[in-house]
């Protein structure tokens, strides 16, 4: 059998970096991997959502440490990062951390499209190349970046995010490419409607949305695989790709009974005071 059929599945992490711990997808999967002995680096900067994070990585065995250097500051946060690969040689990089915000007609404030792209992508391409050098010396390691089934069907009412999470299924499937032969994987995770508070903010359909327990529990079996793809649920994942099939005009008629609004953000206010929910 070819050796690309027989590739063995990557060994559990001894560390991991997980972003956008404090949201309700983060709190899952910070609950899904934490085990006995496994080092866990939690970024989110909502203190008290922080500490139930810690608390559950403890309570799975985990060696947490907490992060809440901002998303917005790439540079600091990428610092802080390869501090934390010197110090715990780092398997698995989850990069779970998303934000995102509503648009009336296509108008959407400059600066929440540049806080989008900066907590969604930038940071995103930052926190990548401050652990990538490590794992390819030692030549094992997963990189994991959360896309949105947003990525497959556009979001009239949600610009600025469509926009990052398509980069990011692009730059996942290009990076998986580039390190091929290096020992270390790229996983893209592409999810449907998870039932969060980031969810929670959309005012419309959410068809197949499911609990962030199971979501977490497929991306943990998904990179326990080694997939290069986690799409789920597979069957909305088949509609998007049959819509997208159909002539523009009649996609355009389907979609409008998608289109929803976006409840403002709670926590923008803090954000451009400093400080950032960062979680979905």
């Amino acid at each position: 059998m070819p050796a690309f059929l027989t590739l063995r599945r990557p060994a559990p992490p001894r560390a991991m970096i997980l972003t956008g711990a404090t949201g309700g997808l983060g709190l899952a999967l910070t609950g899904a991997f934490a085990a006995p002995g496994l080092h866990m680096l939690l970024a989110g900067r909502d203190p008290d959502r922080l500490a139930e994070a810690e608390r559950i990585a403890r309570a799975g065995g985990a060696i947490p440490e907490l992060l809440t250097v901002p998303l917005t500051d790439p540079r600091a946060f990428a610092a802080a990062i390869a501090d934390y690969d010197r110090r715990h040689p780092v398997d698995l990089l989850l990069l779970n951390a998303g934000v995102k915000t509503g648009n009336d007609q296509g108008e959407e404030p400059l600066d929440q499209t540049e806080r989008v792209i900066a907590v969604n992508l930038t940071s995103a391409f930052h926190a990548v190349q401050a652990v990538l050098p490590g794992m390819r010396q030692r030549g094992r390691g997963q990189i994991a970046l959360t896309s949105s089934m947003a990525a497959l069907s556009p979001h009239a009412d949600l610009l600025s995010y469509t926009a990052t999470k398509a980069a990011l299924r692009g730059y996942g499937a290009a990076l998986r490419r580039n390190l091929r032969g290096s020992g270390v994987r790229v996983s893209v995770i592409t999810p449907g409607f998870i039932d969060t508070p980031m969810t929670d903010r959309q005012i419309g359909p959410a068809p197949m949305m499911i609990p962030p327990d199971r979501a977490a529990r497929i991306i943990r079996n998904g990179l326990a695989r080694g997939r290069a793809n986690i799409t789920f649920p597979l069957l909305l994942c088949l509609l998007i790709r049959l819509e997208n099939l159909l002539p523009k005009p009649l996609a355009d008629l389907i979609d409008r009974h998608y289109r929803g609004t976006i409840i403002p953000d709670p926590d923008e206010k803090k954000a451009r005071a400093g400080g950032e929910p960062f979680a979905r």
